[in-house]
């Protein structure tokens, strides 16, 4: 029992009522000091809390001890809060003058004058909050009963500073993402498992209005790719999405949904941009490469047409200068023919209208058919090219997956400076999916280039001449044939050492 004074008693009980219905830490502890007086009948009280960073006990509110108090700070062991403090133990002090821990230096700059002090550490768990002080007991001297009393009010003031705390930090919190959310330029949206709209930004609200209920509902009149029921059902690593509307302005949305706790269950976080310009220069990109490539085309035929039915009339043996102007024309023709093919099938498979059409086929097949296209020019360069059997079974569009495989040919042999370039085929299936791999033994690429490599005109060149063979569009077409079927073009390299591309495709699984 705290004390056996009914009246104490139920002072406490008035005044754990009364601390538990303040949340806001400022008042709270001005609260508590005013009931610290109350509770003992002293004329003032100090509240002292631990600075938990430096150690230290600092005056967070006084009453009657002037501004002086506030910069005030306090070892721990120092001074009779301080000890306190450390010893975690409360201390009646009938008379400080006659404690040697006592100092007259807040007296002197307060004008209050001290006779008595019940001093009592405010423990949370264990935890040391701080210290709480009364002093000078009103008509007479502080008790036994007092010190009882006292402590039993300072461990409800200990709660109750903790909990304000908490709050106040809670709120802090809430602010800080309540202000991130409002002010983001992207909107973001979260929803429960089933789509409904619980929390929008006003970002989100310029594209899908002001109450659209469910997310799905805002974005009733898009194409939404992956549907919305997959994203809502995604994994949790999420799943990247783009929505489109073509009227009756356009408008392209890009963005992420992730898995979100919510207090009663699972909820999902939509996070998108508006990409509608992005989207109409990319097109407009696109529509430029593929209007240049089909108007080379026919110049294109007709040079090498021309340069066919020329070699069949030139005698080599009589005008030999003319049999090799005629040549060459007819070489450089077919690479330029070659570049603009490349091209062409890069633009198309760039479309965001681009789709596969899978059917099963023989992974064997689809590398014979791109050994046998690039024979040409492994016979020009003398390369070797070791492909054995693999026994995999694809899902998915042969000719896309032969072209890839030429590409890779192709730069392996190009990009090695070697006499007698080496070309390595391997294939290896794992679960529902199949990697096929082309390595080489060239130079390698350095490790800053193993993504750039796979960007759109992207060369490895220690400096940018424009000589280098062919545009950079053979791996950019590679990883977008893999992306295509669901899977991924990654490269690995150590200079010196050469490289390998591995291109990730989903397998037909045999019956079990």
């Amino acid at each position: 029992m705290p004390s056996e004074n009914p009246r104490a008693l139920e002072l406490l009980l008035e005044v754990g009522r009364l601390l538990s219905s303040k949340l806001e830490l400022g008042e709270l502890l001005t609260s508590v000091l005013e009931l610290s007086t109350k509770v003992v009948d002293a004329e003032s009280a100090s509240l002292l809390l631990l600075d938990e960073k430096t150690q230290e006990l600092y005056f967070d509110v006084a009453l009657g001890l002037g501004p002086a108090a506030s910069k005030v700070r306090l070892q721990m062991g120092q001074g009779i809060a301080g000890s306190v403090a450390k010893t975690r133990t409360p201390e009646l002090i009938p008379d400080v003058r006659k404690d040697a821990r006592w100092s007259p230096a807040m007296d002197d700059a307060s004008g209050f004058t001290t006779r008595s002090v019940l001093a009592v550490p405010l423990l949370l768990k264990g935890r040391l909050v701080g210290v709480l002080e009364a002093i000078n007991k009103n008509g007479g001297d502080f008790s036994q009963d007092d010190l009882r009393v006292f402590e039993a009010f300072a461990s409800q003031a200990a709660v109750a500073i903790d909990n304000a705390r908490l709050f106040t930090s809670l709120n802090e919190e809430k602010f800080k993402l309540a202000t991130v959310f409002s002010q983001m330029a992207d909107g973001a949206v979260l929803t429960d498992k089933e789509g409904k709209i619980i929390l929008l930004n006003a970002a989100a609200k310029n594209f899908l209005g002001p109450e659209p209920g469910a997310f799905h509902g805002g974005l009733k009149d898009m194409t939404v790719t992956p549907s919305v029921g997959e994203l809502l059902g995604c994994a949790n690593g999420g799943l990247d999405f783009a929505a489109v509307r073509k009227e009756p302005t356009l408008l392209v949305l890009e963005g992420r949904v992730t898995r979100a706790p919510l207090g009663d269950g699972e909820g999902r976080l939509f996070v998108f941009r508006d990409r509608t310009e992005t989207w109409r220069q990319e097109k407009l990109k696109r529509t430029f490469l593929s209007l240049i490539s089909h108007k080379l085309r026919t110049p294109l035929a007709a040079v090498t047409g021309f340069a066919d039915i020329l070699m069949d009339e030139v005698d080599e043996k009589k005008d030999p200068l003319t049999a090799k102007a005629v040549k060459t024309i007819r070489a450089q023709g077919g690479k330029v023919s070659e570049l603009v093919d490349k091209l062409l099938s890069y633009t198309t498979i760039e479309s965001p209208d681009a789709t596969i059409h899978p059917e099963p086929f023989k992974l064997d097949e689809a590398v014979e058919e791109a050994v046998a296209a690039m024979a040409e020019k492994t016979a020009e360069r003398q390369a070797k090219v070791d492909a054995p059997k693999n026994g995999i079974t694809i899902l998915g569009d042969k000719r896309l997956v032969v072209e890839a495989l030429k590409n890779l040919i192709d730069n392996a042999i190009k990009f090695n400076p070697k006499h007698t370039p080496a070309v390595f085929i391997r294939a290896e299936a794992a679960g529902d999916w199949a990697a096929v791999t082309v390595a080489d033994t060239g130079p390698g690429v350095p490790p800053e280039d193993l993504e750039k490599v796979f960007s759109r005109f992207h060369q490895v060149e220690k400096d940018f001449t424009g000589q280098q063979e062919g545009m950079g569009l053979g791996l950019a077409f590679t990883r977008k044939v893999a992306q295509l079927h669901g899977g991924e073009a990654t490269m690995r390299s150590t200079l010196g050492s050469g490289a390998e591309v591995s291109l990730t495709l989903p397998r037909q699984r045999p019956p079990a």
